[in-house]
């Protein structure tokens, strides 16, 4: 009976220490020390996607956008009004983005037979960067905002255009 709650409670430590780390996602695992960059201002937080390093980090791009979770319809499509700004870190050679933007929400305006609600991202335009993996890309966003990215791989397949004759 002692081992099977000994072996229960190693489980049970075991589960707990994995969903902990999961759920931390990549807020610990932080390689670049973060303090050369400013302060958020008020009503601000700072977010950062730091992504690893490999061998054709030329051949990748990051694709990020900002944005919140809504109740919104399911027929219509939805985009958030707001700007991404590019600054430069003086003295570092860094860039970062900040994100502003009235909270307004745009909407195509078809009428939902169905009037169901549902649970979705709503953001703003995307933002292409260049994938780097020794660089953090660093973001500020208004409070209750969130930041969701993709990374774009280039083929190794290179095509050649046709001419045109005129």
């Amino acid at each position: 009976m002692k081992t099977i709650s000994y072996k229960l409670a190693g489980i049970s430590l075991i589960a707990f220490l994995c969903l902990t780390s999961v759920a931390m996602g990549q807020s610990s695992l932080r390689k670049t020390d973060l303090s050369v960059f400013p302060k958020p201002e008020k009503g601000f937080k700072q977010m950062v996607i730091e992504v690893p390093h490999s061998d054709n980090d030329a051949q990748k791009r990051i694709e990020f956008v900002v944005g919140k979770w809504m109740e919104v319809d399911t027929c219509n499509k939805h985009g958030l009004q707001g700007s991404i700004e590019e600054k430069d870190l003086k003295g570092w050679g860094y860039n970062y983005y900040i994100f502003n933007t009235n909270g307004n929400v745009m909407s195509t305006q078809m009428a939902c037979l169905d009037k169901k609600m549902v649970s979705k991202f709503i953001s703003g335009q995307p933002k292409m960067v260049r994938y780097n993996g020794k660089l953090p890309v660093v973001i500020y966003v208004p409070e209750g905002y969130d930041v969701q990215f993709k990374i774009f791989k280039a083929e190794e397949d290179v095509y050649q255009a046709g001419e045109v004759k005129q």
